[in-house]
């Protein structure tokens, strides 16, 4: 299983490395937005719209909305959006709060409405970092993956207290730490190997709170997950499960990681 996984992710730095360095803006919006196409889809899936079609449409209704902001009278500005974003951020940890409870009615209406939200929010953050340089994209990348890899082996390890029995059993408190030193340790090599414009008083608790964002983005996608009565979002990552679990982090920092640019970048 590590072994696959292991597998699965070098072959995802050979197709995303060289598109992140060489490719222009637009080679790596094109990148996202598959991605986002591919997780809405696996969405679909999950809240249950009906037949084949159900999850191929949402997958297309997110790509439009994702390119319809390009058009907005506002110039392009996607900062309502964020705005948006923000309250799906509420709305999908209310719902968390509540606990797992199967996708129907209200529910389910709601979890598809999240997802025409926060899928577009993912792709324009990412298309944003990008306009503030690689480095800046490329420490948010390592953050999330460095928050995921030390939960992951922390949790392993000596993982003993579960942190949501009921929505995920296999996450523990011990992995949740190693998951935020994990993180804070990236952002310090980070600082000190290609992105020292980021001051450590700024890039240490950054990593810190995009930490717990991505923990409760997890939660949150495993609470739809259970409801829906599947244990991965897909099978398209072996080792990994569905593009949805690898970007439930990315899709819930999105907000976090748009205005904190703002306010360090302003422009």
């Amino acid at each position: 299983m590590l072994l696959t996984r292991v597998i699965t992710a070098v072959c995802l730095l050979i197709v995303i490395l060289p598109i992140l360095f060489f490719a222009p803006p637009a080679g790596l919006a094109g990148l996202v937005t598959v991605f986002a196409a591919l997780a809405a889809w696996e969405w679909g899936r999950l809240v249950r719209l009906p037949g084949w079609w159900g999850p191929i449409l949402y997958a297309v209704v997110v790509v439009m909305l994702t390119i319809a902001w390009h058009d907005i009278p506002v110039h392009g500005d996607v900062q309502p959006l964020f705005h948006g974003a923000v309250i799906a951020w509420v709305i999908a940890w209310a719902l968390l709060a509540s606990g797992v409870r199967e996708l129907h009615g209200t529910r389910r209406v709601v979890f598809t409405l999240l997802g025409l939200v926060m899928l577009p929010a993912f792709v324009h953050g990412a298309i944003e970092l990008r306009t503030h340089g690689v480095a800046f994209l490329l420490s948010v990348a390592l953050l999330v993956w460095a928050a995921d890899v030390g939960a992951y082996f922390v949790g392993k390890a000596i993982g003993r207290r579960k942190l949501a029995p009921t929505i995920s059993p296999g996450k523990s408190w011990e992995g949740a730490i190693g998951g935020i030193v994990a993180a804070l340790a990236m952002a310090t090599l980070a600082h000190f190997w290609f992105f020292r414009e980021l001051p450590l008083k700024f890039a240490l608790p950054l990593a810190a709170v995009m930490t717990v964002v991505g923990v409760f983005g997890d939660l949150a996608e495993s609470a739809l997950k259970r409801g829906a009565g599947a244990k991965d979002a897909a099978n398209i990552l072996p080792g990994h499960g569905g593009i949805l679990d690898r970007l439930d982090s990315l899709l819930f920092n999105a907000p976090l990681i748009y205005y904190f640019a703002r306010f360090y970048f302003p422009s």
